[in-house]
């Protein structure tokens, strides 16, 4: 597979307004190209405005999704190409499996390099994964994978992987209130600038009738709320349902009775509404 080197992380906005461009996608494989940025610092400012806003402990550790606010950039960048087999824009995010291999300190220099892989049939349309891997000195540190739909006609026999877990019942561990501003305030945070998540008439625009939370705050705040073990060696495995239209109240469920503990969100008005399951193990 070709490396391509990127010398910096790339601006959202720019990949955005191409993305919303006719045309895009096509082709039934996908590019032989990996996007690789070397000896990455983070910032440490951006860190705890980002753990302030999901629900972290302020930390010289890295949390165990902030890899991927980091990578995603990388990840649009190459759905954006020209060789990519489907159009950017309207893809939805159903699901993400992280590992931690071990702690990540801020001050670490990140080696990261994204690709897609598997490309597939789905009962709604067709499937993708985005793989981002972090290594530091050569020591692969963190992984993840992260699953895009692209909606349209599907395959009802297409193999779905596997299946997420029922979420937790009974009392919810917290509740949350979700404002209005939620998408702006995490989307200044993390970089995804996503007309979706920005306000309701731009939502409205993209087929929603008020702005979203963005699902890697909900999956953050989730693993926030399990506390400071998830910064260690560990490995989730989120599934995506329905979509949480701000401002909203929403309800934190979690199971530690086994040996994979499992958490989830739900509506605190509609607890029938789930808007994702995760597993930690």
């Amino acid at each position: 597979m070709a490396v391509t080197t990127v010398k910096s992380i790339p601006a959202l906005g720019p990949i955005y307004a191409k993305a919303a461009l006719p045309g895009g996608g096509g082709g039934s494989t996908l590019p032989d190209t990996q996007l690789r940025l070397a000896g990455h610092k983070i910032d440490r400012h951006d860190l705890l405005e980002y753990q302030r806003i999901c629900g972290f402990n302020n930390s010289d550790v890295l949390p165990h999704t902030y890899p991927h606010v980091v990578g995603f950039p990388l990840q649009m960048q190459l759905m954006a190409g020209k060789g990519f087999p489907l159009p950017l824009m309207g893809l939805v995010h159903v699901e993400n499996v992280i590992t931690v291999h071990r702690q990540i300190r801020f001050d670490e220099a990140l080696d990261i390099t994204v690709s897609a892989d598997n490309l597939r049939a789905h009962p709604k349309g067709t499937v993708v994964d985005l793989v981002t891997e972090v290594d530091v000195d050569g020591e692969r540190v963190w992984e993840g994978r992260s699953t895009y739909l692209a909606r349209g006609r599907g395959d009802a026999d297409a193999e779905r992987g596997e299946q997420p877990p029922a979420i937790p019942t009974g009392q919810a561990a917290a509740k949350w209130s979700l404002p209005g501003d939620l998408g702006r305030t995490y989307g200044l945070a993390s970089g995804d600038i996503n007309p979706i998540h920005m306000s309701a008439v731009t939502a409205k625009a993209m087929g929603f009738p008020q702005a979203i939370a963005h699902g890697m705050w909900t999956y953050a705040r989730v693993l926030g709320a399990i506390g400071p073990v998830t910064s260690g060696p560990s490995t989730s495995h989120v599934w995506f349902k329905k979509p949480v239209l701000l401002p909203a109240k929403v309800d934190f469920v979690i199971d530690k009775s086994g040996d994979v503990v499992v958490a989830g969100l739900r509506s605190s008005r509609k607890p029938e509404t789930e808007h994702l399951v995760l597993t930690l193990s």
